[in-house]
């Protein structure tokens, strides 16, 4: 019963242990990611903005 209690620990131990190296990756991934949105929002705003009008104003007859 021992043995297996100790290698459970262990188990988890190498677990979080290999967990904490993937954080970086997952904040760099995010960074990244809203980078690429605002650059893309700040290109295709105003023509995404300017389309949207334009089909409000057809479907209302303005």
């Amino acid at each position: 019963m021992r043995r297996t209690v100790t290698m459970v620990r262990g188990a988890a131990r190498d677990l979080r242990d290999d967990e904490r190296g993937d954080v970086p990756g997952w904040v760099l991934v995010t960074l990244m990611t809203a980078g690429l949105v605002v650059v893309i929002w700040a290109l295709a705003g105003p023509a995404l903005s300017n389309l949207f009008e334009q089909a409000i104003a057809r479907v209302s007859g303005l």
